[in-house]
């Protein structure tokens, strides 16, 4: 295994992705960077973590990501399986998130990791 760490070039939260058959370009459509509720606990119907990287060795890889009220708290949201063909590529992954439970209003925090060693620590805020 290499030892370059893999590279986010986007990390984004929408609403939805849309491929292009023809073009194979992807459109990111509702993009945003908190939510908001009028009340708590609040659960998020749907929504999408799209993520695009490189520096990826060749072979089989996983991402995890991970959420909680804090960076101590996270529980495991995502554990899928990809593949990479060379470190030169660049890979979109499409991660849809369903019925995502938010207890209180806050900075909840989002660890993306590949191969179990953490590329991003991040937030998403969550108010009223």
């Amino acid at each position: 295994m290499s030892s370059v760490k893999p590279q986010i070039l986007c990390w984004q939260i929408c609403d939805a992705v849309h491929i292009d058959p023809a073009t194979g370009k992807h459109y990111l459509l509702g993009c945003f960077s908190n939510i908001r509720a009028r009340e708590f606990p609040v659960t998020h119907g749907r929504m999408i973590w799209f993520l695009t990287l490189t520096d990826v060795p060749s072979g089989a890889h996983e991402l995890k990501v991970l959420i909680g009220p804090n960076v101590t708290e996270t529980k495991e949201v995502i554990s899928r399986k990809f593949e990479s063909q060379s470190p030169l590529h660049k890979i979109n992954l499409i991660n849809e998130m369903r019925n995502v439970l938010f207890e209180r209003e806050g900075n909840y925090a989002i660890v993306i990791e590949v191969n179990n060693e953490p590329i991003l620590v991040t937030n998403l805020g969550v108010s009223t």
